[in-house]
């Protein structure tokens, strides 16, 4: 009942943005549930009063992290439309899906208090105007930051403890692969090391990378790739960012 009174007749008039995020394509894949109940958001919408065809979906940011808001089309969107004042309301599962940085948190709570738009999570609407919802909306803001730093600790944690005992294992750049005593050695796969041979021998003579681009499509060169999480190589074209990498 205390929800529907945060709800007034203008807010009603504009549209209802249901933002939907999982931090990677494996959460995507996994955590069925929590996408399911991300989408399930609807029915809390149309229960206050929007129609089926004013909720807006935005789920083009499913597996992007929430650390930044620089490269979430979606999130980037969602700012805009509430600042434009097409939105009455916003909904996420929680303020970890929208952001987990305070700095992104905290524009979209002072854009929605100027556009005078609604807030709801799992555990209820809040009113960015008003100063005790504000307050609450900051803290789940910190918190969910505070999250994100302990997660990040808890991860470098469990790669130091691998380095310390030597059994950590990080991605290895084509061409290199471990021996089964755990070993960097150059990767066997004649084919993979004569390529990567000449290709450094077309960048000595070339003289960049651009070149040694445009002269291994000349040639009509193929050059190794290691597929992600994968110890299989395949042979692509040359690009820009691969000759830069190498």
């Amino acid at each position: 009942m205390r929800e529907s009174l945060k709800v007034q007749p203008h807010h009603l008039e504009r549209d209802a943005y249901l933002y939907i995020r999982q931090s990677s394509m494996r959460q995507v894949v996994e955590n069925v549930e929590s996408t399911k109940r991300q989408y399930a958001l609807r029915g809390r919408a149309t229960a206050l009063g929007w129609r089926d065809e004013q909720i807006i979906v935005v789920d083009n940011d499913q597996g992007e992290s929430g650390a930044s808001a620089a490269w979430r089309e979606g999130f980037q969107r969602l700012v805009s439309d509430v600042g434009m004042g097409r939105a009455g309301i916003v909904m996420g599962l929680e303020v970890s899906r929208l952001a987990r940085n305070n700095a992104d948190w905290q524009r979209l709570l002072e854009i929605c208090a100027l556009a005078d738009t609604l807030i709801l999570d799992e555990d209820g609407v809040y009113d960015p105007t008003s100063f005790n919802d504000r307050l609450l909306l900051g803290l789940k803001g910190t918190m969910s930051e505070a999250e994100l730093h302990v997660i990040k600790a808890r991860l470098r944690g469990g790669i130091l403890n691998k380095v310390r005992r030597g059994e950590y294992r990080c991605t290895l750049p084509t061409g290199l692969i471990y021996d089964q005593s755990g070993n960097v050695r150059l990767d066997p796969d004649t084919q993979v090391s004569e390529t990567i041979a000449h290709f450094f021998d077309t960048f000595s003579r070339v003289g960049s990378a651009c070149q040694t681009v445009k002269a291994f499509r000349k040639d009509g060169l193929l050059f190794p790739s290691r597929l992600r999480n994968s110890q299989t190589t395949v042979f692509r074209p040359l690009t820009a960012s691969t000759a830069n990498a190498s």
